[in-house]
């Protein structure tokens, strides 16, 4: 089995998910189970239908966390070097073409969301990020066409 790399808090996060879904939305949805199947034949009742159908969603869901949190490899941020670019580092890097500068964290793909700032390592930006020192120029290639970035700083 291959392990993921995670922070701490992108585990807590996923662990917390779990709870909820555990604590409070499975036994919600039980409950609507029940109310639907008391409505009588259930063959052609859509609201147990849609409980069930609520029920196998989060069944997969509660399966996908488990599974995720049991192969994740909690990285210690803190201890990270910033010489050069690595899981967990916060960097800023800087369109060539345009000037502009953008921040993300170099995160694992169960935490990445970029409207957060928060991009995986196994993107193609990540990839071509990953071992990069303060200054290095990175080239990639995107679905727009070329893209070319400076790696300012890593914070």
């Amino acid at each position: 089995m291959e392990r993921t790399p995670i922070t701490r808090q992108g585990f807590e996060a996923l662990k917390k998910e779990l709870d909820y879904l555990k604590s409070t939305e499975r036994p919600q949805n039980i409950r609507a189970i029940e109310i639907a199947r008391a409505h009588g034949d259930i063959s052609e009742n859509a609201e147990f239908h849609a409980a069930k159908e609520r029920q196998a969603f989060l069944e997969g869901r509660i399966r996908e966390l488990q599974y995720k949190l049991g192969n994740a490899n909690i990285i210690d941020t803190d201890k990270i070097p910033k010489e050069r670019a690595f899981f967990g580092n916060k960097i800023v890097l800087e369109n060539i073409d345009t000037g502009e500068n953008v921040r993300y964290q170099l995160v694992g793909p169960e935490e990445s969301d970029v409207d957060k700032g928060r991009i995986s390592i196994s993107s193609p930006l990540g990839k071509a990020v990953i071992g990069k020192k303060p200054g290095e120029e990175i080239t990639l290639m995107t679905p727009g066409g070329k893209r070319s970035y400076e790696l300012i700083e890593i914070l």
